[in-house]
């Protein structure tokens, strides 16, 4: 199956960012990616994201960037509270790196444009066993079927099939005891400019505008919880409402509550980080929330994801008759930025949602120091991992 060069057949379960991006440097290095798809089509939507300059260095090599565009907005945020009151905020896009914000299907349609016409795709379709010897995988789709490929790649996202089936049951999401509900809206919401950014934070629970310089813009509820279940078992504007409660919403949050009840399309789950002490069992990996799920409080899951499948593929091409050395290679390369991350996403989280009066009382000081330019560049290096957000993933030296 696999050729002299050491190029193979490789099944890439999952057809979102780093699915793509991974498929995508499969094939430019020699391989042959399948592609396989739980949802019947291609999703064409998703919320508001930041690209890093690790990202932005790898859909450049991918050869996606110009596709992907740019939709980062000029004017600065405002904080805001219940009664109107308007102060300066923070911008996410002016943090060290200057990141791009899009759309997450900005993203997705760039990658799967690039991809050549003849990688298969195939839709409504599941791994539901695999089995491993020393030359292959065996895995069995939708019950049915059963083919044997040279790797498999699980990017399925944070609740992975794939992680279930070559790593066994064991649970390895790790919550936050966070919920998010997110949305990106289709006309700007009335009395706000559609690329002005405001932010609502109080303890426990928060509500951001997120602009786009030519869209209209997104929204982010994001709250603390002690029964993620129970969050679950009701209607999301409903738990959302009652986590902001009981106090009355007045007119802002009002608007925002109103407008996330009526979007066509949402995102509602909890917040959790995946930990695992490898990413690669045999001839199987793991990339992108399923391997490592650093948050939306991070800011990462599309840089991380889209140079996780480019700098696996370029381990492949580097190491052809040895995939379990270019798995190692791959994997020692990415462990310490995404551990950097995962950290980082848990001081960011008290930026995006104080958990109580005092980290909100923090939250309000840091706020006030970042707006010195010396200070403020100073801390955001420390907040974010500034170095390793923009650090390319460089291979030449490995």
């Amino acid at each position: 199956m696999k050729d002299a060069g050491g190029r193979g057949r490789a099944l890439v379960v999952g057809l979102g960012i780093a699915g793509i991006a991974t498929a995508l440097r499969l094939r430019q290095v020699g391989w042959e990616p399948v592609v396989v798809e739980r949802a019947p089509a291609r999703r064409s939507g998703g919320y508001f994201i930041l690209l890093f300059g690790t990202g932005l260095a790898s859909a450049r090599r991918l050869g996606v960037l110009e596709a992907i565009g740019d939709r980062t907005p000029r004017p600065a945020p405002y904080e805001v509270n219940r009664a109107g009151r308007h102060t300066v905020g923070m911008s996410l896009a002016g943090l060290p790196g200057k990141p791009r914000v899009v759309l997450r299907g900005d993203v997705e349609r760039a990658l799967f444009s690039a991809l050549p016409a003849d990688v298969e795709i195939r839709y409504s379709t599941v791994p539901t066993h695999l089995r491993q010897d020393d030359s292959g995988v065996e895995v069995t789709l939708n019950d049915t079927v059963t083919e044997r490929f040279d790797l498999v790649v699980g990017a399925d996202g944070m609740r992975s099939t794939v992680r279930g089936l070559a790593f066994g049951p064991e649970d390895h999401l790790r919550p936050l005891n966070y919920m998010i509900g997110a949305t990106v809206l289709d006309k700007p919401l009335d009395g706000i400019r559609q690329d002005q950014g405001l932010t609502l934070a109080e303890p426990g629970r928060s509500a951001w505008i997120f602009p786009f310089a030519d869209h209209a813009p997104g929204l982010l509820f994001s709250y603390r919880t002690g029964d993620v279940d129970a969050e679950f078992a009701r209607p999301p504007v409903e738990s959302i409402r009652a986590a902001f409660g009981p106090q009355p919403a007045g007119p802002l949050l009002e608007k925002l509550l109103t407008a996330f009840e009526q979007a066509p399309e949402f995102l509602f789950d909890s917040v959790n980080q995946v930990k695992m002490p490898r990413w690669h069992q045999g001839r199987v990996v793991l990339v992108g929330d399923a391997a490592w799920c650093v948050t939306l409080y991070a800011g990462m899951g599309a840089s991380s994801g889209i140079a996780g499948g480019e700098l696996l593929g370029t381990m492949l091409q580097r190491h052809p008759a040895d995939l379990p050395g270019a798995l190692r290679a791959w994997e020692a390369r990415m462990r310490p930025f995404i551990e950097t991350e995962q950290n980082s996403a848990l001081i960011m989280r008290r930026i995006f949602t104080p958990h109580d009066r005092k980290e909100m009382i923090t939250r309000t000081a840091m706020l006030r120091l970042m707006r010195a330019p010396l200070i403020g560049q100073a801390m955001g290096k420390i907040m974010n991992g500034a170095d390793m957000k923009n650090k390319t993933l460089d291979v030449a030296a490995v």
